[in-house]
């Protein structure tokens, strides 16, 4: 089955509509995206966090930080795409002001301070994995040239597979600028995850288990030069977590949360919000 059945299989079961797949859908896009960045919350902690305060005993304050305010972040991408709010750099910066709200640091450079939790573009140059990003006095200019290709591409881009691409390419893009100090993976995918709640597409999740995969996608585009090679990780990703989302809608039983399950004392599954 190609891509664009599977996103049309899932488009036909009306998911958008059902309350506890859209919690699902967010809480998990979190926790997956969270703990690529290093997050120890489990999939159930997050729901916890996020749906009743409960913070998990045992695990670094700034975890739990980390989750809420990439919720809160969400929060914002979406009502803007829904809005049909147009691209920005002040919108991008806002992005990740809220990914980093409350873990943000201060960078003391020789070209002054940045506050990370402001969503302030880097003052110094970076490297990851052998890779040199763009100088930093590149960045405002290469991420102010990427909003005006985003808005040219998002107003003409008609077909579902043009408008999935376009998700995956603005989040190579921006991540491979890496305006910012920290937080530019999340804010890379919240990008993506704009777009497609823009286009009232599912929206994506790169998988903890991927995460090796993830980087070294990321890696062998940017020495091979060809994009193609990080959107088929990512269209392979996708049709992963449609297929599992249409799996277990069609498999649960009648009035069955799609939350994660805690474990009764016998064992058995029990919704966590029952």
């Amino acid at each position: 089955m190609s891509l664009e059945e599977i996103i049309q299989e899932y488009q036909s079961l009306r998911l958008d509509e059902v309350m506890d797949h859209k919690k699902f859908s967010a809480y998990a896009l979190t926790h997956h995206s969270t703990t690529i960045e290093g997050s120890t919350l489990t999939e159930a902690e997050t729901t916890l966090l996020l749906d009743e305060g409960i913070t998990p005993k045992g695990k670094p304050l700034e975890h739990s930080l980390m989750v809420k305010d990439h919720n809160e972040a969400l929060k914002l991408v979406i009502t803007s795409a829904l809005k049909k709010k147009a691209v920005t750099v002040p919108f991008i910066q806002a992005i990740n002001a809220s990914v980093l709200k409350s873990t943000g640091k201060t960078y003391n450079t020789p070209l002054g301070t940045v506050d990370a939790s402001k969503g302030e573009f880097r003052k110094g140059n970076v490297t990851a994995g052998g890779y040199y990003f763009p100088g930093y006095d590149k960045v405002e200019r290469l991420t102010t040239q990427l909003v005006q290709h985003l808005n040219l591409k998002i107003a003409k881009e008609n077909s579902i597979i043009g408008q999935t691409e376009l998700s995956f390419a603005a989040h190579f893009d921006l991540v491979s600028i890496h305006p910012f100090y920290d937080g530019n993976g999340r804010t890379s995918r919240l990008l993506m995850n704009y777009i497609q709640a823009y286009y009232r597409l599912p929206l994506g999740i790169v998988h903890k288990e991927d995460r090796a995969d993830y980087f070294e996608a990321l890696t062998d585009a940017r020495k091979k030069e060809d994009l193609s090679v990080f959107l088929n990780f990512m269209k392979a990703q996708y049709s992963k977590q449609l297929q599992q989302e249409i799996h277990a809608f069609r498999s649960m039983k009648s009035g069955q949360s799609l939350l994660p399950k805690k474990r009764n004392k016998d064992g058995r599954g029990k919704s966590l919000f029952l």
